[in-house]
């Protein structure tokens, strides 16, 4: 697995990628400054599996290096780990096609589960389950957006970050092959999944 972290910051690069050795201690991780580097590294180890993206970089402004990432590598998920509260950029980090948003202030407990669902083939999958079939996880997660619940909703009923939701949710639709919450709904009500 190869995971690039894209951080100006050495201190901050370097405490993103202890945590995800603690997480997968296998994989290879390549540490840039900015995103024009990302393209010389492709060259290099490959396509990632893993973009971590810091929002403030030298050569990008606000979610611009997520768009170029996205644009360019698409199928690659993103995950944004920013100082900037989740209130400013969160929803623009999302909609520039960013999979996650994780706050550098979450705390490492909060960030190691969030990039736990991204780094771990299925976190909740059952030992020996086909893989055509949901975890235990996400058919709760249908479940409750079969409900109507919010993300907020979700995370005080399974006791977890609202950001670990999203995260569960991102591999969900991921799963089912869809780009909603009405889209997920809708397939599980009519493929039988409820």
């Amino acid at each position: 697995m190869s995971i690039f972290v894209v951080d100006d910051h050495p201190l901050m690069r370097e405490a993103v990628v202890m945590l995800i050795r603690r997480i997968n201690s296998k994989a290879n991780i390549v540490e840039l400054d900015r995103v024009a580097a990302v393209s010389g590294a492709i060259q290099t180890h490959g396509i990632p599996e893993l973009i971590c993206l810091d929002l403030k970089l030298p050569d990008t402004h606000g979610v611009s290096g997520v768009r170029e990432l996205k644009h360019q590598y698409p199928d690659v998920p993103l995950v944004v780990l920013s100082a900037s509260p989740s209130g400013d950029f969160e929803d623009l980090s999302i909609e520039a096609g960013a999979d996650a948003y994780i706050p550098k202030s979450a705390g490492a407990t909060e960030i190691s589960n969030s990039l736990r669902v991204f780094l771990v083939d299925d976190p909740d999958a059952e030992p020996g389950a086909a893989p055509e079939k949901l975890s235990k996880r996400q058919k709760q997660l249908l479940v409750m957006l079969d409900k109507g619940l919010s993300n907020r909703d979700i995370a005080e009923e399974l006791q977890i970050s609202e950001h670990t939701v999203k995260v569960h949710l991102w591999r969900l639709f991921r799963r089912l092959n869809v780009k909603s919450r009405s889209q997920a709904s809708h397939l599980a009500r009519t493929q039988g999944l409820l």
